[in-house]
């Protein structure tokens, strides 16, 4: 049984970043791909529009993974492929794999990082009445068969739900020759972001139908066509508004799910709005020296985005195995051992017009001042529950407002990122309440 200072558990962008980001304290790090090889989803991602904020480049998906592939096989991390995680037992601080190389063994760890990603919610997620025949893929999966697997799944396709995947499908399957009838959407906004909307819509003109969706799936052997309707405030179909559109693919892209049956398996706190585990400002879950970062965490809109989170985690982990070292040999005069102090937590919390916040809680020290080595600021990720042409995101410490921004264009699809200075948070404080006004 071998151990390691830092496990990381994926090797798509999130974990790829953990990994290398620890390596650099020069401590032992392991990190572990269920399949055959690294990047993750960026694999299959060939469209570009990636690495604009890190890299200040625009590129592909494979192109993007490249690069942090690169730096993590010229690092000391080990990496295991074709190996999956069983199980994680927390307090024996121990991991399961079922591994084709090695068959199942057990790995320690010191620190552990969650980076499993997320998965896409399937047609039984949304219920849509009708038979069951071929021809219905999530949009995930119609990517990885399209652009690995070079298949060409249908001529005629109609899309359910406007997030990004969805909107990137319908332009690549119109570039691979087939005829996208449309995309609905159940809300009365589209999900994705507005790049992809013009970008991926607009500009082959494929039309979006807000408030509508598919109410029945038709055919035996194979797709002929779906009913969609429009729906009322209660997301009811109205009746009246039914319409055929004869295809024979349809593509789900309705939302995506955080991988973390392992999480919970492990009695690790999950956040009801993320869906993810509840984080603090240094990617720590409720479970003292387990880390979570990416999509496993809570699901972003930019990979950049994710990167960079995670380079928080591979550090923020590598220094709770350093200090934990350190405390092993730090002894009083008198012999005993130094115990480091107790650590108490802000609840983070956030008003209705508001879908979620990361992180959700701020780790400070007994006497909420916060621990040493600690950043300046935090910063907080945050999606509106609906769109807003201007609005002022304000943060309340214990009803007492500490700070007031103004954004413009506020879109459940783009995810918004503020920097609060921990200098402006008042020793004491119980509760940060973020709200937005118009």
């Amino acid at each position: 049984m071998k151990k390691y200072d830092i496990i990381v558990i994926g090797g798509g962008p999130a974990g790829l970043a953990a990994a290398y980001e620890a390596s650099q304290s020069e401590l032992s790090v392991l990190l572990i791909e269920r399949d055959h090889y690294l990047g993750g989803i960026l694999n299959q991602c060939i469209h570009t529009g990636f690495g604009l904020k890190l890299f200040k480049e625009e590129l592909s998906g494979p192109e993007y993974a490249e690069k942090y592939i690169d730096m993590v096989i010229l690092s000391s991390v080990e990496i295991l492929l074709n190996s999956m995680v069983i199980e994680i037992d927390k307090s024996e601080r121990t991991i399961v794999v079922m591994s084709e190389q090695l068959g199942r063994v057990m790995f320690t760890f010191s620190a552990l990082i969650l980076a499993m990603g997320c998965r896409e919610r399937s047609r039984g997620s949304v219920i849509i009445p009708g038979t069951r025949p071929a021809g219905v893929f999530t949009a995930g999966t119609a990517q990885y068969y399209t652009n690995i697997m070079g298949d060409k799944i249908g001529k005629n396709v109609f899309i359910l739900g406007s997030g990004d995947i969805g909107l990137i499908m319908a332009r690549r399957m119109t570039l691979e020759g087939a005829n996208v009838l449309g995309v609905a959407e159940l809300q009365s906004f589209s999900s994705g972001l507005n790049r992809n909307i013009v970008q991926c819509l607009e500009d082959f003109d494929i039309p979006l139908f807000l408030s509508h969706t598919v109410v029945e799936i038709h055919g035996d052997i194979r797709v002929e066509g779906v009913t969609i309707a429009m729906v009322d405030q209660y997301y009811r179909p109205i009746e009246a508004s039914k319409k055929y559109m004869p295809c024979d693919t349809l593509l789900l892209s309705v939302g995506l799910i955080p991988e973390n049956e392992l999480t919970r398996a492990a009695g690790i706190l999950i956040n009801p709005k993320t869906k993810g585990p509840v984080i603090n400002q240094e990617m720590e879950t409720s479970e003292s020296g387990i880390f979570a970062c990416g999509n496993v965490a809570q699901v972003h809109d930019l990979v950049d985005y994710v990167s960079l989170e995670a380079k928080r985690a591979g550090k923020n982990a590598a220094n709770y195995v350093i200090k934990n070292k350190k405390s092993k040999i730090s002894v009083n005069n008198d012999g005993s051992i130094i115990s480091s102090p107790n650590i108490s937590h802000i609840n983070i919390e956030i008003s209705q017009r508001f879908i979620m916040v990361a992180p959700q809680i701020v780790k400070v020290s007994d006497d909420f001042g916060f621990t040493d080595n600690a950043p300046d600021s935090i910063e907080l990720m945050l999606r509106v529950s609906k769109p807003l042409e201007m609005g002022k995101i304000v943060l309340y410490a214990d009803n007492v407002e500490l700070l007031r921004i103004e954004k413009r264009f506020l879109t459940p699809g783009e995810s918004i990122h503020i920097n609060v200075k921990t200098s402006i948070i008042p020793k004491n404080t119980t509760l940060l309440l973020i709200d937005l006004l118009e």
